[in-house]
């Protein structure tokens, strides 16, 4: 059973169109990496499968339904979307913010129930954060703070988890310190991640399946030793690489060592500028 798929999906702004026709399935209780260039429409993607943004033309259908025919609160029961660098009122605690993943489930203003108080503390315990639950999130390090987030998210009990470039701006040791919780949940919880990744080798390590994009179209999808080849990646980012296997897991690795031909080519072409001489 597929989790969601697209039916020829166009998504723009305004008069222009940054992906076209697209026709994708993320298959259910997998990690999904998608991939492209700088400016490849893959956070646009994204957003539009998360319903943060409506399509111009075509679907996206979640367990059958359209995704932006239905409430916004009956998405939120089924899935739960990490942006880019979230933010989040001075002050406010781990515990505090993990609370609102519970919004969806309340009727008016209602508080939390007991119900919710357990999964709350679930979520807490889930990302490893019991020992930081009453501190405020802007005291965090930068790999707790984006597990504190992943909490949020978890609270809402969903079985899809989307998140876009969940390790932007953190340093190697934060980076894995969150990829590995992602891989935790999906391999503990069964949880469906979709999530945009800039580094292609945390894509294939993590990431059972890979989508990659250039220029709104989907150039290949599969699993990383589908992807992640030579071929595939100059096309997708116009550089050449070498392939080998990582001595640990035996799935694809990338080594850029150059430009794609073509753009050597255009490089070469380009004047070379003298230095200015000031008198």
């Amino acid at each position: 059973m597929n989790a969601m798929h697209t039916n020829n999906l166009n998504i723009g702004y305004e008069e222009r169109l940054i992906v076209e026709d697209l026709n994708i399935t993320i298959p259910k209780g997998k990690i999904t990496a998608l991939v492209g260039a700088n400016g490849s429409g893959k956070s646009t993607i994204l957003k539009t499968l998360a319903r943060l943004m409506a399509p111009s033309n075509g679907t996206v259908m979640l367990d059958g339904k359209s995704i932006h025919k239905q409430s916004t609160k009956e998405v939120a029961k089924q899935l739960a979307i990490l942006p880019q660098n979230p933010t989040a009122p001075d002050g406010l605690t781990v515990s505090e913010l993990v609370s609102y993943g519970r919004f969806p489930y309340q009727r008016g203003f209602g508080s939390l129930n007991k119900e919710d108080r357990a999964i709350i503390q679930w979520a807490v315990e889930s990302t490893g954060l019991m020992e930081f639950r009453d501190r405020p999130i802007d005291r965090l390090s930068g790999g707790q703070r984006q597990r504190a987030w992943i909490a949020m998210a978890l609270a809402q009990q969903t079985d899809l988890l989307f998140l876009d470039e969940p390790t932007t701006y953190l340093d190697m040791a934060h980076q894995l310190e969150v990829l590995e919780l992602l891989h935790h949940l999906n391999a503990t919880a069964g949880r469906t991640i979709i999530m945009v990744v800039h580094d292609l080798n945390h894509a294939s390590r993590y990431a059972q399946h890979m989508v990659a994009i250039k220029k709104g179209k989907v150039v290949s999808v599969g699993a990383p030793e589908n992807v992640m080849t030579k071929e595939v990646l100059r096309e997708v980012f116009n550089i050449e690489t070498d392939i080998i296997p990582d001595p640990r897991t035996g799935v694809p690795l990338c080594f850029p060592f150059a430009l794609a031909g073509e753009t050597m080519h255009e490089l070469a072409q380009e004047p070379v500028l003298e230095p200015v001489k000031v008198s």
